[in-house]
């Protein structure tokens, strides 16, 4: 009833996993990763153990296969499961159990594991594969997200769309590098939630990571004046103000010797506020 990939990046450094279902919250259920350690998702008969369990094996030096070997070992509803594991190396393996809904299947490459169940048809993970594969030049969480909506384009979940989720860790990636965390987004409930988790990824960039040099204006006297008298205009007293209340910290500089290109097109009006 839902449609995954699990994968690593090709440089080795993140983990994630990306998946959609006709199931509310499925991102509450169905991922885990943890980094410099591997990711995983458990679909279908869903066992939420798995994922401590599996993660364990693997942080103990256990393979993709072996800990997946090990959780159908252990688990007397095997037939009802479906997983897809990848570890800290990039090795992937998958499982669909004989008693998932079909379409079920899964498919696995170097560094990823694509797998869904109650699906339109195998052309659904055939599609997340092409995707992944055409994508080696792209950011790896848009990877991950191209390769889900290539999969719902297909036909996905065949009851239909609800929930969609995203999860990618990296070493000190959380917030203020307190965590593992680089992103963690659901669509718990929504008409098409494989668009809205998209739209959310764009707003996490924005918002949540730092500005490259590339994107950085230098503010001069001139472009401080006019950011200054912006802020005045939206009843705050200065523009650092303004910039706490929108949440564009890590796009303006704390001292005001740059901005960010796309947060000076929002004062200007040339890009819409998200």
């Amino acid at each position: 009833m839902t449609f995954s990939i699990v994968a690593r990046s090709d440089d080795g450094e993140s983990w994630g996993v990306a998946v959609a279902s006709k199931f509310l919250a499925v991102g509450s259920v169905v991922p885990a990763a943890v980094a410099q350690v591997g990711a995983l998702a458990t679909q279908a008969h869903a066992n939420v153990a798995y994922k401590g369990i599996a993660l364990s094996h693997l942080d103990e030096g256990a393979t993709a296969g072996v800990a997946l070997q090990r959780l159908l070992e252990e688990d007397e509803g095997r037939d009802h499961r479906q997983v897809g594991i990848v570890d800290v190396d990039g090795g992937a393996a998958s499982h669909t159990g004989g008693a998932c809904i079909d379409w079920a299947g899964g498919v696995t490459g170097d560094g990823v594991a694509i797998q869904g169940n109650c699906l339109a048809g195998p052309e659904v993970v055939e599609a997340m594969r092409l995707s992944w594969e055409a994508g080696v030049e792209t950011p790896f969480a848009q990877r991950l997200l191209d390769a889900l909506a290539a999969g719902d384009d297909a036909g996905g979940d065949k009851r239909g769309r609800q929930s969609a989720a995203i999860l990618v860790v990296r070493d000190g990636a959380g917030y203020d590098g307190g965590d593992d965390i680089d992103v963690d987004l659901r669509v718990d409930d929504h008409e098409a939630p494989v668009t809205e988790l998209a739209r959310l990824l764009e707003l996490n960039e924005l918002y949540l990571v730092a500005s490259t040099d590339d994107e950085k204006v230098t503010v001069d006297d001139e472009l401080r004046a006019e950011l200054e008298t912006f802020a005045r205009s939206q009843g705050h007293p200065d523009f650092t103000t303004w910039v706490g209340t929108e949440n564009y910290e890590m796009r303006v500089d704390d001292g005001l010797d740059w901005i960010d290109e796309r947060v000076l097109a929002i004062v200007r009006g040339t890009q819409p506020e998200q």
